[in-house]
């Protein structure tokens, strides 16, 4: 991954890091999660914690407190606490932050990085939370929370590794229903993987949530920041979310509910107000010189790389006409893709969008257009940048590309041959929702020449994937656990 810092204006530290070790009339605290569960104060964290793009020398750690307070986040490996813990009076060097202030201003929310670590090294952090008006290095201040995660290998590394991707949360009108809310959390966690990618759609703005049968507080559509940040809140109040976010690394991408159905970020008055609070609620790491940019690349090991795209914020209108002008990623993002897949020497390459290849996804009065990378009899899409991609991968060989999408609210996989040489180029499988409508099955549109593996929807899911460098494995199951498709890619040499 590239050398990422905070989003400016929410958080950056900077210099606020320090690296040391405890003086001596300050010991590092030598609890640890029981049974390696993490421990999390509700009522000072109400919205539980986070970690999301993790790498293999840094990761984002995410929190809110329940109003002003004071926050300082010590770290070190989970093998330095426990030589704390056994020899009671030697003291492990930690890194920690200097104190931090949750304010009004980003809804009480923090993101703070945690740098310098080490490769496919397993990390434990306490969360030390004291009132408005102290520090937290005071004695007074309490250990809210302390959990663990792991970096990524290096390059150099060939490593398995299992992950789950899906999207759509809480849409038409399927929202947290009980105390636990969205139990197929639960399901995912279960599978114990690595890290979990969420296509956006993380939120549906535009969806009211009625009471009952779903749980009070989000009976409203989203348009203003204060509902944006109401509608992240509500989300994160069923435990079975929460639960799985304590304890699995997250790489998080919007969608058009993020915002509104549809929508084309250039274009929306409403984007900004509901990029700023997805920002707040996720932990997604930019550049510094780039602050709003959200794609990014995340190298797992030797054999893997993942090119997750932001296929919102700079695209053109659905309603104007495909051409060489019309643009899904803009140029910036596009180059960015084409020159990382070339490239790239991870033996996998995952492309993942939150929106569809191949299939026809059209759109209504409100917002014309065909909303996904296929077009329709409209002369809309995305076809024509689709086919740039597409010919870079055929012209520079590119093997064992696959793509991961959502959006469409079904299971779906395709294997595409689209220069019709009797070999497979690439393969596409789609997944979702967690919890919507399930939606209208559609087939793949012909232009790429797909050969259909699934295409079934009336349940929710999600997809598992386990990679290693001679395969490709992925599994869609459902909210009740059962597996209902599996395939497996080889790798090509």
């Amino acid at each position: 991954m590239h050398a990422f810092l905070l989003l400016a204006g929410m958080l950056v530290l900077g210099s606020s890091f320090v690296s040391c070790g405890a003086s001596s009339n300050e010991r590092v605290r030598s609890s640890s999660p029981s049974e390696g569960k993490p421990f999390v104060g509700s009522d000072v964290l109400p919205q539980g914690i986070a970690v999301g793009d993790v790498s293999s020398q840094s990761a984002l750690l995410w929190l809110r407190t329940d109003g002003p307070a004071s926050v300082q986040i010590e770290w070190a490996t989970v093998s330095r606490w426990e030589r704390a813990s056994k020899f009671a009076t030697v003291v492990a060097p930690v890194s920690r932050t200097e104190s931090i202030m949750t304010t009004a201003e980003t809804d009480y929310t923090l993101i703070i990085p945690l740098e310098g670590l080490s490769p496919a090294t397993r990390y434990r952090y306490h969360v030390l939370v004291g009132s408005a008006d102290q520090t937290a290095r005071r004695l007074s201040a309490s250990l809210a929370a302390m959990g663990e995660f792991t970096t990524l290998p290096d390059d150099k590394t060939s490593a398995a590794v299992t992950f789950a991707w899906s999207g759509d949360l809480g849409g038409q009108g399927r929202c947290r229903r009980g105390v636990g809310g969205y139990p197929i959390f639960d399901v995912i966690h279960r599978q114990q993987v690595d890290f979990f990618l969420f296509l956006g759609d993380t939120i549906y703005s535009d969806n009211p949530c009625p009471s009952p049968p779903n749980e009070p507080g989000a009976d409203f559509t989203a348009t203003t920041l204060q509902t944006y940040r109401t509608r992240h809140r509500y989300q994160r109040g069923a435990e079975a979310l929460r639960r799985f976010l304590e304890t699995t690394p997250v790489y998080v991408m919007w969608d058009d509910h993020d915002v509104r159905n549809n929508f084309a970020g250039p274009y929306d008055e409403q984007m900004p107000a509901g990029r700023q609070a997805l920002r707040e609620y996720w932990p997604i790491a930019s550049p510094v010189d780039d602050p709003h940019r959200m794609y990014r690349n995340v190298r797992y090991g030797a054999d893997l790389e993942l090119f997750i795209l932001d296929t919102r914020q700079y695209r053109s209108r659905n309603a104007e006409p495909d051409g060489p002008a019309k643009t899904m990623l803009g140029a910036t993002q596009l180059a960015w893709l084409l020159d990382g897949l070339r490239a790239s020497a991870a033996i996998w390459k995952v492309i993942v969008t939150s929106v569809p290849l191949s299939v026809p996804k059209g759109g209504n009065g409100n917002v014309p257009g065909y909303d996904g990378w296929a077009g329709g009899p409209d002369g809309t899409g995305f076809e024509q940048e689709r086919q740039l991609i597409v010919d870079a991968i055929l012209e520079r060989k590119i093997k064992n590309v696959v793509f991961l999408a959502g959006d469409v609210h079904w299971a779906q996989a395709n294997a595409y041959d689209p220069d019709r040489d009797g070999v497979i180029d690439f393969h596409e499988y789609m997944v979702g929702p967690l919890s919507a409508r399930p939606g209208r099955l559609t087939a793949a549109s012909d232009e790429l020449h797909p050969m259909r593996l699934v295409n079934e929807s009336g349940y929710q899911n999600f997809g598992l994937v386990h990679v290693t460098k001679d395969a490709f494995e992925v599994t869609v199951m459902d909210e009740a656990e059962n597996k209902r498709f599996s395939h497996v890619v080889p790798a090509r040499p």
